[in-house]
């Protein structure tokens, strides 16, 4: 095989999971050098580039809701003067999911401190309540902040938030999230946690700031019932110090990668990209 295909002419065509553990071997050579989180030396991005992020994955994706900025809440003087506070302003309680739920689908900047919290979960991953000794019958253990350390926790539109994010969440149906994740370099595979269990409000926010990680959340049944979750939506969460380098790994091309370059169809013997071709004839098969 002469030719060495880049990891973008893979992702070009749409290429399997399956295939595209075969083809590492050649694409290796060819992969751009790692594009790291944030370049060696260079500072976080400022506020503007973050709410230019918003804008252009809710473009580019076709999101039906906008990313969410959030960020945890040491004290009072970090809650900006014009934000929603549930049991203030409004006279009720909410779930964090619920919380989440209106800044990404009607646009609004949401303050939850302990007292308008109506589900314990947050509560107690986010480290605001102690956990009572009955918790751990409940299932699945979870990562948690340390109690105390934070009030309450800040969410608005990425695009139009005027805090700095500790976490960006996006929420999006498979082809969406997958357009995201592959065009990330290889090495970057190891840096992508799962969650599939309860909490996903715990998932979202706690497990990137203290791993570091992107994390793909499956929403819990809380996020369906009340926080009106759609069935097909998962979500990626991403600490602040990933999205430079998130959204470098769309742009390599000199344009926004998305699932939309993916074109579906359903013939035999359909065309093959060349690398197809040149692996199936290395292996005595039919390419043509």
């Amino acid at each position: 095989m002469k030719k060495e295909y880049t990891r973008r002419e893979v992702l070009g065509v749409g290429l399997g999971a399956v295939a595209l553990a075969s083809s590492v071997a050649v694409v290796g050579a060819a992969q751009p050098e790692k594009i790291s989180s944030v370049k060696e030396g260079n500072p976080i991005p400022e506020l503007g580039a973050f709410n230019k992020y918003g804008d252009e994955l809710e473009t580019a994706l076709l999101l039906r809701t906008s990313p969410i900025a959030v960020k945890m809440l040491e004290k009072e003087a970090d809650i900006p003067k014009e934000v929603f506070r549930p049991k203030r302003d409004g006279g009720y309680h909410i779930a964090q999911c619920q919380a989440f739920g209106m800044s990404r689908r009607e646009g609004k900047t949401v303050a939850m401190l302990k007292e308008d919290h109506w589900c314990p979960t947050a509560l107690m991953a986010y480290g605001m309540v102690e956990k009572p000794a009955s918790t751990a019958s409940w299932g699945e253990s979870y990562m948690s902040f340390e109690v105390g350390k934070y009030i309450g926790v800040l969410t608005a539109p990425l695009k139009s938030a005027a805090f700095m994010p500790d976490v960006v969440m996006i929420y999006m149906n498979p082809a969406q999230l997958r357009g995201l994740l592959l065009p990330m370099t290889f090495g970057d595979s190891s840096q992508v946690s799962t969650h599939l269990f309860l909490p996903s409000c715990g998932h979202a926010v706690v497990d990137p700031m203290k791993t570091g990680k992107y994390c793909v959340v499956l929403p819990d049944p809380g996020e369906y019932q009340r926080a009106l979750t759609a069935e097909e939506e998962m979500i990626l969460a991403i600490p602040q110090e990933k999205m430079e380098g998130l959204m470098a790994s769309l742009k390599t091309g000199g344009r926004m990668y998305s699932h939309r370059d993916q074109h579906m169809s359903m013939h035999p013997d359909f065309e093959q990209p060349q690398f197809y071709k040149d692996m199936f004839k290395s292996w005595g098969l039919d390419s043509e």
